[in-house]
């Protein structure tokens, strides 16, 4: 049995970029970036950041671009892929990215900015890819967001 599995939280490094395939799926990319803290063997305090490729796919693409911000603390859940290009100047090209198939957005929007208010009787907003790609054909309709 074999199990590819990733759950990271951690904070948003710049807006998602949403763009439509020729295809008409939309897709969005972005980074989180997740920080460790530890004491060495000389009890010095260190960190240390870590950056994360994140690719949403369909509907969670588009909230994704929709309502996630840099700077927002979010929880992503999903599967490593890593995939080679050759760039235009002829390098060979890896990437190692998180195909995002859930997330929970972790921060309270500004107030006055509508959607999601954090407040304490709230849950956090949760989404979940749970068709395949090619089943979710549906548009996204602003009733349809619980926030």
């Amino acid at each position: 049995m074999d199990l590819n599995k990733v759950m990271i939280i951690g904070n948003m490094t710049r807006d998602p970029e949403v763009r439509t395939t020729p295809t008409g799926r939309s897709v969005a990319s972005f980074s989180i970036a997740t920080n460790r803290v530890w004491t060495d063997a000389n009890k010095q305090k260190q960190k240390q950041a870590e950056f994360h490729n994140i690719v949403f796919w369909a509907k969670l693409a588009e909230i994704a671009g929709q309502y996630l911000k840099k700077g927002q603390k979010v929880y992503v859940e999903g599967r490593l892929q890593t995939r080679e290009w050759t760039a235009q100047d002829g390098t060979k090209r890896v990437r190692t990215e998180i195909i995002g198939e859930n997330m929970i957005m972790l921060s309270s929007r500004p107030a006055g900015a509508g959607g999601y208010s954090g407040g304490s009787g709230d849950s956090a907003p949760s989404y979940t890819e749970q068709a395949p790609v090619e089943a979710m054909e549906e548009e996204i309709k602003v009733e349809d967001i619980p926030f």
